[in-house]
Order: C-alpha cells, then sequence, then structure tokens
C-alpha cells in the first residue's frame, strides 16, 4: 500500500515538467504526507495539463456520503479495471500526484520501523492516481483522489509487498490522456518501477 508520502520540492519546477507555467496552488512541503490531507496533482482537461488539488481518499460519485473515501486511499493496479469503485476513473478520470519519496513499515519484533523509498537521482516522481468528483443537493462538490498500487519490486519487497505506481516520463502523456480508455493499453503503465533506479534508507518520522 501506499500511506505516506513526501513531497518538498518546488511545485512550480515541477509544474513546469508538465508544461504548466501558472500554479495557484499553495502547498507547504511536508515530509509526512497521510491520507485526508488535500494533496497536489496534475490532470488533462481540455485547456492541457492543469495543477489540482484533491482530498487523499477516494469517493465514488455515486457514494452516499463522503465516509467511504478513507477507506480508498489505495486502488490495486491489479483489479483497477474490475472494482466499481475505481472501474469508470480508471478509463476517464486519471492524475498524476507528484513525491519526492514514500514510506513502508517493516516489522521488528514487537514494533514496526518505517523505511524511506525514492530515486537514485535525487530528484522527484509522480504516482499514477485517479480521482472523483462527489457532490449532494446544497453541498460543495469533494474532489477527491487515491493512489494506485503494484506489486513491490526487489528494493520495496525487503519491507513490503506492495508499492505505489511510479510512472516514468515516457508513459506521462498517455496517462494523463483521458480519450486513450483502453484497459490493456493503460494496464501496460501500471508496472513496478525498475528497482535498480530505487533507493530505500531507514526513516524517521
Amino acid at each position: 500500500m501506499c500511506g505516506r508520502f513526501v513531497l518538498i520540492s518546488d511545485l512550480s519546477a515541477v509544474a513546469q515538467s508538465f508544461g504548466v507555467t501558472d500554479v495557484s496552488l499553495h502547498f507547504l512541503p511536508d515530509r509526512n504526507i497521510h491520507p485526508g490531507r488535500h494533496i497536489p496533482a496534475v490532470i488533462r482537461t481540455g485547456q492541457g495539463n492543469m495543477p489540482v488539488s484533491f482530498l487523499w481518499g477516494l469517493v465514488p460519485f455515486w457514494a452516499k456520503d463522503p465516509s467511504i473515501g478513507p477507506r480508498l486511499i489505495n486502488a490495486r493496479a491489479e483489479t483497477i479495471a474490475q472494482k466499481p469503485a475505481f472501474q469508470n476513473a480508471f478509463r476517464k478520470r486519471r492524475c498524476l500526484i507528484p513525491a519526492d519519496g514514500f514510506y513502508e513499515w517493516k516489522k521488528d519484533g514487537a514494533s514496526k520501523k518505517p523505511f524511506r523509498f525514492g530515486l537514485k537521482s535525487g530528484g522527484p516522481f509522480v504516482f499514477a492516481g485517479l480521482y472523483e468528483q462527489w457532490a449532494a443537493a446544497g453541498q460543495k462538490p469533494l474532489d477527491t483522489c487515491a493512489i494506485i498500487t503494484t506489486s513491490a519490486n526487489e528494493v520495496v519487497a525487503r519491507v513490503h509487498d506492495r508499492m505505489p505506481v511510479i510512472v516514468p516520463k515516457s508513459s506521462q502523456e498517455l496517462w494523463l490522456n483521458p480519450e486513450l480508455q483502453d484497459p490493456a493499453l493503460l494496464a501496460g503503465v501500471l508496472k513496478p518501477y525498475p528497482a535498480e533506479e530505487m533507493i530505500c534508507e531507514p526513516a524517521d518520522i
């Protein structure tokens, strides 16, 4: 799973890599981002790529109320095309979520130790995500998201059997394009990131 992550990079620099020059989002660098927080993301609209803010914990458009959100912080790549909570967003509402690292915990006797994972380059990267808008009569629309997970690569597997999907630069435009809805094509993006490009280190959070 992915339940905590790091984002300390300058959002303007991250946005520029997607051709976005106007970044009006307010987000303070944070080394311990958790579900239930508003997090930055990039989506594709008719005007091009756009930075947005989503509440982390997806609420499907058909949900009776937002209480389901905390249970839907992650979507499994293997079942995403079949699960009612995710299948519609998988086809039409995909996003990229910037990060500098993520955490997983490993059992150590009666306790658990946190480990931080990131790229050897030290630079930011993006998670594959889904988003939805939930609305009820008389209420302000709620924009929410989930991070997609897949099986762990060799580096992450030493700590946990799952990891978030990190989308390489070569697949980012494909993932953002809402006109591409072929499940087989999209599933090709949802692979473990190459282990040889990642690092793992003990964390203090």
